[in-house]
């Protein structure tokens, strides 16, 4: 015979053993957090503002150009193409910037949803530059060709968040993709997107104050990533030393930069921070132009949601201490 004192003593261990605890509910409601992968960190860092407050861990979203690597170059390792396999969601810009993904998107993640941003609604794209001191003696045809048949105009830049106003667009169509992966944090992730567009607004009004001392200035890029900024901040870009940085330009291509520096009047050159600057020294050499340094993709930055503001901050103290000096 079972004593009366006992019962309640099985009850509570049954209970514990077949309710979930106060963290396992938790985890579930967590689970519903979708799998999504970003190419590059300014394409990561909107979306990791977009998911913050859902799901656990620092492992959503998962980035793939990591460091100092470059998208025109990445060669993808096993854990990225698991993670690209288990992938409910990848946000990439384009088969220009991004001509590694090609194949995987349409071999490994089959499953995902795949968001070319720079066809989300709202964007306005650039042509590359392919003519005159942005293409002359660049070996840019290679590019296109590895690319073709992509999803994605290749003739189109894929550095579009380097405008705030196409980040906007960037992450209004991500966004979209979220709630329909996961309805049950829809409000989530729409209060997410209300205070990036607020705070983006913001970062343009400020860059556009650091930057319009300096409009009418003219600089040398090491390569044409910064079309969209100067587009939007009325900045006088007059060329690029490559088009591909991947390859190192010939000693014709270099003689034809610097009488194009000392025409044109160029205040500055700027390398990148995961090129060779040993090149903008040879450059500039014998010249009156300055040496910076600009990042397209902030290389040298620790990925997460802050790192879009802080790289377009950086650069434009960077355009206007070089400029304004």
């Amino acid at each position: 015979m079972v004593s009366v004192r006992i019962l309640p003593l099985v009850a509570l261990l049954w209970l514990a053993v077949a309710a979930p605890s106060q963290a396992q509910t938790q985890q579930g409601t967590a689970s519903h957090a979708p799998q999504v992968v970003a190419s590059v960190k300014p394409v990561h860092s909107l979306a990791a503002a977009l998911m913050q407050g859902v799901g656990q861990g620092g492992d959503t979203p998962r980035l793939l150009v990591d460091g100092t690597a470059s998208p025109h170059s990445f060669s993808l390792k096993p854990s990225d193409a698991a993670a690209l396999s288990r992938a409910d969601i990848v946000f990439w810009m384009g088969p220009t910037l991004e001509p590694f993904l090609v194949k995987p998107l349409a071999n490994l993640a089959r499953g995902a949803h795949i968001v070319t941003l720079i066809e989300a609604p709202g964007l306005r794209p650039l042509a590359l530059r392919t003519a005159g001191a942005w293409a002359e003696g660049d070996d840019h045809g290679h590019v296109v060709a590895a690319v073709a048949g992509g999803a994605a105009d290749t003739q189109i830049d894929g550095h579009a968040w380097l405008d705030p106003a196409n980040a906007k667009a960037m992450a209004r169509a991500m966004a979209d993709a979220l709630i329909q992966q996961d309805p049950a944090d829809a409000a989530r992730y729409r209060d997410n997107l209300a205070k990036l567009l607020r705070d983006l607004d913001a970062l343009d009004q400020e860059i556009g104050g650091i930057l319009a001392p300096v409009s009418g200035k003219p600089f040398v890029v090491f390569h044409d990533a910064f079309h969209y900024l100067e587009a939007r901040y009325r900045l006088d870009g007059v060329g690029a030393i490559t088009l591909n940085p991947e390859v190192r330009p010939g000693a014709a291509r270099l003689s034809q930069l610097r009488a194009r520096i000392q025409s044109s009047g160029a205040a500055c050159v700027f390398a990148e921070p995961q090129f060779d600057t040993a090149l903008i020294a040879a450059l500039v050499d014998g010249t009156k132009a300055k040496r910076g340094v600009l990042d397209p993709e902030g290389a040298l930055l620790p990925p997460g949601p802050d790192l879009y503001a802080t790289l377009m901050r950086a650069n434009a103290h960077a355009l206007a201490g070089c400029l304004g000096g």
